[in-house]
């Protein structure tokens, strides 16, 4: 998977175009991701990524980062083997872009607008 593009509500993977949150694996995407807090990230709302192997978990928090995660999520998910990194969505998915190329086992989870 590649991210071609990112704009505030929108994002394009691959060539196809989403306008809603989603979460992006090296081989599929989920799309339409909900948040049980919206703007506050918990551990339910991962249940896609604990059943994958994953190992890197970057979240684009938004254009302007609106999107919280809170410091014991991120050590939950260090306890099980994912390392978190948290960053405004356009950084996120440079890096997410950088991290697939390379081969590693990530997961992008993208708050798309605010």
């Amino acid at each position: 998977m590649k991210i071609s593009s990112y704009a505030f509500g929108k994002i394009i993977i691959n060539g196809s175009e989403y306008n809603a949150d989603l979460i992006i694996f090296p081989d599929t995407i989920y799309q339409s991701w909900w948040r049980k807090e919206g703007h506050s990230l918990c551990m339910e709302d991962l249940k896609e990524v604990l059943s994958r192997d994953i190992k890197i978990l970057v979240v684009g928090t938004g254009s302007y980062g609106k999107m919280k995660v809170p410091e014991s999520l991120i050590q939950e998910l260090r306890n099980k083997g994912i390392e978190t990194i948290i960053k405004e969505t356009d950084k996120a998915v440079e890096l997410f872009n950088t991290l697939i190329s390379e081969g590693e086992k990530v997961a992008g989870a993208f708050h798309l607008t605010c």
